[in-house]
């Protein structure tokens, strides 16, 4: 099996706390993988070293092969690699395919004149943006909502919005950090329906999350951090019974 991501003993220090130390781990291309711990383990600032939004102190991080560490987070973007974050960052006064159509601009080519003076090819560019922004919100379950404010959806659609504008850029790796924060039982259902259809899609996805039952169900190899280290990987089952992750997270489950 190909790894798409492999993280190569990664480790961050903010003086002298170990927020991350030697983490490494690999996502095989076309899966669904999840991060997990307690409060404080490190996920987040695991992300935002993939990610380029922290420079790692030690440690590599490869993505179809390709060194992209301390690449800045627009680079890492354009080589496939695009996250969402915790809390919901959309553009209020935009409509919801406005929203997502700005997450498409890494494909798209143009500048100041081009949407100024809108030649043909910036306008057909355009519509096919948009044509293809409209099949991503079908694809999530937001195609009736296409044309109203964002900031008029429901909590729960808006985080849907933000996994559609991240898969507009057209990702190798999609990476969702706690998608279903903040989402009741039969959204969070259907988040773990989506998750599987962009995998399904050729879509590879890695994603933190404190909702068991999102990842038990969905993700087919979990990573476990406490205290910035890896205490455990594997299938869900093999996490499930895991000592030291029973001892540190999972508590009875």
């Amino acid at each position: 099996m190909t790894a798409l991501l492999e993280v190569d003993a990664i480790s961050k220090r903010f003086g002298g706390l170990h927020a991350v130390s030697a983490v490494s781990f690999a996502v095989v291309k076309n899966t669904i993988s999840a991060v997990i711990g307690p409060n404080g383990a490190g996920k987040t600032t695991l992300f935002n070293l993939i990610t380029g939004f922290l420079s790692p102190n030690d440690g590599h991080v490869r993505l179809a092969g390709r060194d992209i560490t301390n690449a800045p987070p627009f680079k890492i973007a354009a080589f496939g690699a695009v996250r969402t974050f915790q809390l919901v960052r959309l553009f209020p006064e935009m409509s919801v395919i406005e929203n997502l159509v700005v997450g498409a601009h890494l494909g798209t080519r143009g500048g100041v004149w081009s949407a100024i003076f809108r030649p043909p090819w910036a306008r057909e560019q355009m519509r096919a943006t948009e044509t293809k922004g409209r099949q991503i919100l079908e694809l999530v379950g937001l195609a009736a909502h296409a044309d109203v404010i964002a900031t008029t959806l429901t909590y729960g659609q808006q985080r849907l919005l933000e996994v559609a504008r991240a898969l507009a850029a057209q990702p190798k790796l999609l990476m969702l950090d706690e998608p279903a924060a903040g989402l009741n039982h039969a959204e969070t259902k259907e988040l773990a329906q989506l998750i599987r259809r962009i995998r399904d899609g050729g879509t590879t996805v890695l994603f933190i999350e404190h909702d068991m039952n999102i990842v038990m169900s969905t993700a087919e190899r979990v990573v476990v951090l406490d205290f910035g280290k890896k205490i455990a990987e594997g299938t869900p089952e093999e996490v499930q019974k895991d000592s030291k992750v029973l001892e540190a997270y999972l508590g009875g489950i």
